[in-house]
C-alpha cells in the first residue's frame, strides 16, 4: 500500500478505529501511539553487483504499558492528525511504500507491510504481515528458484556474484 493511499483511507473513515492486525490473530494492543514516522530512502547493491533506489514511509507503532487494559483504539481521524502534523513539518513522499515497525514482548521488532485491509463494523482492520529476504540476483548468480536446485549450486569466485 502506498503512503497517499494509507492516507486516503483514513480521511475517508475518520469516524473508525484504526486497528492493527501484526500476525494472523494477534492485534497491535489499543493501548498502541505513533511514535515516529520514518522517511527512508534506500540506495543499494545487491550481490550481483546490481545496483537500486526507492523511497519508503515506516510508521513506529509503540504499546504504552501506562495504559495497558486500554479499549478503546485511535481513531482514523486523530492519526490523521498526527500524520498531518508530522507532514507539516517533515513531508512524507506519498507515492512510495508504507510499512509499519512494531515489536511486543513476544513479537520481535519488525517492517511489517501492509498485506491488506478490512472495513468492518466501527473499524479499519490493517492486515500486516513480512516478507521474507529474497536474492535479487539470482540469474546473475545462478541461483535456482526451487530448494532442490539450491543445494547443487554455489556461488563460486569469479561467478559474477559477490
Amino acid at each position: 500500500m502506498k503512503t497517499n493511499e494509507f492516507l486516503t483511507l483514513l480521511k475517508e473513515n475518520t469516524d473508525k478505529s484504526l486497528v492493527f492486525e501484526y500476525a494472523p490473530g494477534q492485534l497491535v494492543g489499543a493501548n498502541y501511539h505513533i511514535t515516529e514516522v520514518k522517511n527512508i530512502t534506500v540506495d543499494s547493491v545487491d550481490c550481483g553487483a546490481g545496483t537500486d533506489f526507492w523511497k519508503e514511509t515506516i510508521i513506529q507503532l509503540w504499546e504504552s504499558p501506562q495504559e495497558l487494559g486500554k479499549r478503546d483504539y485511535m481513531t482514523a481521524y486523530k492519526a490523521m492528525g498526527i500524520l498531518n502534523k508530522v507532514d507539516k513539518i517533515k513531508p512524507m513522499e506519498k507515492d512510495v511504500e508504507v510499512k509499519f515497525e512494531y515489536s511486543n514482548s513476544v513479537f520481535h521488532t519488525a517492517q511489517l507491510f501492509v498485506l491488506s485491509h478490512q472495513i468492518k463494523n466501527n473499524q479499519i482492520l490493517m492486515l500486516l504481515g513480512i516478507e521474507k529476504t529474497d536474492c535479487k540476483a539470482k540469474e546473475t548468480c545462478g541461483i535456482p528458484e526451487t530448494t532442490e536446485q539450491v543445494a547443487e549450486t554455489s556461488c563460486a569466485p569469479g561467478s559474477g556474484c559477490c
